[in-house]
């Protein structure tokens, strides 16, 4: 696929995504360049009363630029949707997120979300995972934290806003059931980069202009 047509497949998906928002909602904003459509046609459909959350300074920014009403995600304990992006969607419905080094956020804004829509580009459809799996992790005892993860790398990105040290697990995504069992039981770890089919209620995957929707067996 071509650059220009990956451009156009996200912009299809955001656009498909900003349907889904209501006047009167509570929604949270993810990270990266699919969210980056997403943002301006927000702007334009100028809904009122919609709060949104952003995930990462970058979203924040970028939103509160446009026009959007952003708040912190304090004094309210849940949200009506979460829209995202993902790196790799597998096609049982797990994902790998978190390129952008906001997923511990992403996770969060998933999960207290009654619908957490996911919009990819066809290119992300991958058959089964693959490495790199993105990591949070805890400064104090960081190289214990790593050799307990191996192979794992640190990788070269300033601290995440809440202090985390962002690296990525390198081995085999082949049970990511299992991986994701290891990953959150090992000490060290804030979050990681696996979210199960469970957690999007819905995954909108456009190819060329048509965009398609599936859910995720859980």
């Amino acid at each position: 696929m071509t650059a220009a047509s990956i451009e156009r497949e996200k912009r299809a998906a955001a656009e498909a995504a900003a349907e889904l928002v209501t006047e009167g909602m509570r929604v949270g904003l993810g990270t990266g360049s699919t969210v980056g459509f997403l943002l301006p046609v927000l702007a334009r459909r100028m809904l009122n009363e919609v709060v949104y959350v952003a995930t990462s300074p970058e979203t924040h920014r970028a939103a509160r630029r446009l026009g959007l009403d952003v708040r912190p995600f304090v004094g309210f304990d849940r949200l009506d949707l979460a829209i995202d992006g993902a790196d790799q969607v597998a096609p049982s419905g797990w994902l790998v997120k978190g390129g952008g080094g906001a997923h511990t956020r992403e996770k969060v804004a998933a999960i207290a979300a009654d619908r957490f829509v996911v919009i990819v580009s066809s290119n992300k459809l991958v058959p089964a995972l693959t490495p790199p799996v993105p990591l949070e992790l805890l400064p104090f005892g960081l190289d214990s934290t790593l050799r307990l993860l191996e192979p794992a790398a640190l990788r070269p990105a300033p601290p995440t806003p809440d202090g985390g040290v962002l690296a990525d697990y390198l081995g085999p995504v082949e049970d990511p059931c299992a991986l994701m069992a290891r990953l959150s039981l090992t000490p060290g770890v804030v979050e990681h980069g696996l979210f199960p089919p469970g957690l999007a209620s819905e995954i909108l995957v456009a190819t060329g202009a048509s965009v398609d929707g599936f859910r995720p067996a859980v």
